[in-house]
């Protein structure tokens, strides 16, 4: 190489020396200072921790680390919180409000009318029932009455009975009185004594003294007015003594047995005033008060019987009548009430949708009491001045229950009518669909592994599938890659409602190989 050379090499050499060593140093400086810029930056937001890990088809379920279900062949979901809220809100936005229709009411102290509605039929007083007996043997000679039912008054005759016994008697009687002689006293009063025996009654013993002749037949006469609800005797039978005759029934007061519901039978006390009405007698009111709750319960209707007894001056009401009636108490509390149609009742408990403000609304279990009116007392779980949901309530409680009442219902892009958001919020009866690979083909049921289908907030996973009557394509095999659209059906699982070939699915959609999991628990 030419010497005059040398020195230009050399000192290209060191200048690109130099510039790679300035770049080296300004790289791993900048290496350094990244993290630290980070770490200390003010406006840095702190990295979430979820608050748990759920199965997303069993979101009451709660577990404390990540891993895969026990419920299904799924990854577990974290949940993630703001720090204060309640985990047991959901978050609906004004404009999602609105879409629902929801309304919310105030929970207020007030008196709950105890006003009573229910149905009875009249039948007879039984405390005012007259039974009338032969006194003696003897024979019915004639009848002034001569059929059930006959209205009699106080004192009507009724029959007419020949006694044979009290000839005897009588005539020692009168053959006492008329004998003369010291210590006849004592033999007439044992004559008349004897009378009394035979079944004579006073009135008959002084008619017999003041006549002073035999008296062998007696008219019976009715001891109250009202019905002869019973007619035991007939024109020339014999009759012994003590045999009945007649029963007669008042009609100046009846009872009506009124049917009041199981669920309502803390309500009925004795003593209530009762007011009652008859289709019969349109107009006129009856008044009365409860008489006795019968301990009893009827096993077909699961009503119990109150005894109501009803004032009756002209006998207008009749046994057999119905009757409806209205009970109420004039004693009363103040309790807490709320609307009826803010209570879901689930069959176990009863639950509202307490609203917070600012579109929180927690469920909130509740012990409730009577009913009336539309009005609902709420016992437990309450208090005065909090709001509950009145209309849409059943579409929040379920938007609580499938998103474990902790994430909120994001608002809609578009506006959605409220009837397809009841659809899809309640009854969950809408078509999804999804995309994935069959791994088995059954008579009924059909196994796909299947990616994400976001309409129900579903990770991809392996699961069964219920088959259409129609049944599957001929085409369709196992391994082939499918689209598919499902319904939930009446038993909660889902059914396959149409299903094609699909050559564009990305298999990193699909679960991997695993066994497949049911669907019997996927849906509420």
């Amino acid at each position: 190489m030419n010497a005059k050379y040398l020195p230009v090499l050399l000192g290209v050499t060191l200048v690109a020396a130099g510039v790679g060593i300035y770049q080296f140093g300004l790289h791993q400086g900048m290496k350094t200072a990244a993290p630290v810029a980070a770490a200390s930056a003010p406006g840095a937001a702190p990295e979430k921790r979820p608050l748990y890990w759920r199965d997303p088809m069993y979101p009451t379920q709660k577990f404390d680390k990540p891993g895969k279900s026990p419920f299904m062949d799924m990854q577990l979901q974290p949940v993630y919180g703001d720090g204060e809220a309640d985990q047991g809100n959901v978050n609906i936005s004004p404009r999602m409000q609105q879409n629902l229709g929801i309304r919310t009411a105030e929970a207020k102290k007030g008196m709950l009318d105890t006003t009573l509605a229910a149905v009875g039929s009249v039948a007879y007083n039984e405390r005012d029932v007259e039974l009338v007996q032969a006194r003696s043997n003897g024979f019915v000679e004639h009848l002034y009455v001569r059929a059930s039912l006959d209205p009699v008054k106080k004192g009507q005759p009724l029959a007419e009975v020949y006694v044979p016994d009290w000839i005897a008697a009588q005539e020692e009687y009168l053959s006492a009185r008329r004998m003369q002689g010291k210590g006849m006293d004592a033999l007439v009063d044992g004559a008349r004594q004897r009378m009394r025996l035979a079944g004579m009654s006073d009135e008959q013993i002084r008619q017999v003294e003041s006549s002073g002749k035999v008296h062998a037949r007696i008219t019976v006469t009715a001891p109250a007015g009202g019905v002869v609800a019973e007619l035991s005797a007939r024109e020339g039978m014999t009759v012994l003594a003590g045999a009945p005759l007649f029963r007669i029934n008042g009609l100046s007061t009846v009872w009506v047995y009124a049917e009041v519901p199981e669920n309502a039978a803390s309500q009925v006390r004795p003593g209530m005033s009762v007011s009652a009405r008859t289709p019969a007698l349109p107009g006129n009111v009856f008044t009365g008060k409860v008489a006795a709750i019968l301990p009893e319960v009827s096993a077909s209707t699961r009503t119990l019987k109150a005894r109501i007894e009803l004032a009756n001056p002209r006998g207008e009401l009749v046994p057999g009548m119905f009757v409806t009636l209205n009970l109420s108490s004039t004693a009363g509390t103040e309790v807490l009430l709320v609307p009826s149609e803010a209570v879901i009742q689930t069959g176990t408990r009863s639950v509202v949708m307490l609203a917070q403000g600012d579109g929180k609304f927690l469920p909130t279990e509740v012990e409730t009491g009577r009913e009336w009116n539309g009005q609902t007392e709420i016992r437990k779980g309450l208090e005065v001045g909090q709001k509950v949901v009145v209309s849409g309530q059943f579409l929040v409680d379920s938007e609580a229950t499938l998103s474990g009442a902790t994430e909120r219902m994001a608002d809609a892009t578009e506006p959605i009518a409220a009837s397809a958001q009841s659809n899809s919020l309640a009854m969950n009866g809408m078509i999804h669909h999804g995309q994935g690979r069959v791994e088995r083909i059954a008579k009924d049921v059909i196994t796909i592994s299947h990616g994400r289908i976001a309409s129900l907030d579903w990770a991809p996973m392996t699961m069964d599938f219920k088959l259409l009557t129609t049944g599957l394509p001929r085409n369709i095999a196992v391994g082939d890659m499918v689209g598919f659209d499902i319904r939930q059906v009446k038993d909660g699982t889902f059914a396959i409602v149409a299903i094609s070939l699909s050559a564009d699915v990305p298999k990193a959609e699909a679960a991997p190989d695993t066994k497949p999991a049911s669907n019997t628990g996927a849906a509420k």
